[in-house]
Parts: structure tokens; sequence; C-alpha cells
């Protein structure tokens, strides 16, 4: 019989082996941007649920909706939900796609919240790139 732990790392990586395995497999449907929303979006949900079996779904929840990243946190499953609605229910491939971009970037701005002053490093590095002034 499993430990509690072992069953937590079981768990863990089950479910982001399944989330990496949908996000890679949507890259072979890249140009059908429908099919390729569904897989990425069930891709990135199973990976950020994944670490709910190591730290707690209570935890995980904690987390995400901590000050410093709640905003993020909106943002992501806003952009998850949009995605999802322009793949499922409107079927439009130019929204979709535009909604695929927004989720993308509200991944990287959220994952980015986990490490500190990343955002501001980011930020920083964005402006100083599309500054206009010489």
């Amino acid at each position: 019989m499993l430990s509690v732990c072992d069953q937590r790392l079981y768990g863990f990586a089950i479910c982001f082996a399944a989330g990496l395995s949908c996000t890679l497999l949507s890259m072979l449907v890249f140009f059908k941007p429908i099919k390729f929303a569904i897989a990425f979006t069930l891709g990135n949900l199973l990976s950020l649920g994944s670490t709910a079996f190591l730290i707690g779904p209570k935890r995980q929840v904690t987390m995400m909706l901590d000050p410093v990243r709640i905003y993020a946190t909106a943002i992501y499953i806003a952009s998850m939900i949009i995605a999802l609605f322009c793949a499922l229910y409107v079927h439009n491939k130019l929204l979709t796609f535009l909604a695929i971009i927004l989720e993308f970037g509200a991944l990287v701005w959220y994952s980015l919240s986990y490490i500190p002053f990343a955002r501001s490093m980011v930020s920083k590095i964005m402006v100083s790139c599309f500054d206009t002034e010489f």
C-alpha cells in the first residue's frame, strides 16, 4: 500500500504528464485553432491542477488568491474560459486564435508571479525594448 506522500507524488506526476502531453499534442493541430484551443487549455488545466496534489487544493487556491497574484490568476482563468468559449460555442477561428494568444500571455504572466521580481524585470525589459525615444 502506498503512503499518502507517494500517492500525492504519483498524482502530481500523472496529472502533470497528462497536462504536458495535451499541451505538446496541441502543437500537432496548431493550424486548427478550435482543436488547438481545446487541447492547449485542457493541458493548462491539468498542469495547474497537478500542483494541488503536492501542496493541497486549499493551499493552491490560497496561493492563487494571494494579493500579489490575484489579478494574474483572474486574467489567466478568464482567458481559459474565453478560449474555450470561442472554440466550443462561437466556432470562430480568428477569435479562438486571439483567445489562445491571450491565454498564453496570461499563463506566462501568472507563472512569473511565482518567481520573485520576475514580473518587474520582464516589465522593465519590455519597456526598454519598445521605448521609442532615442
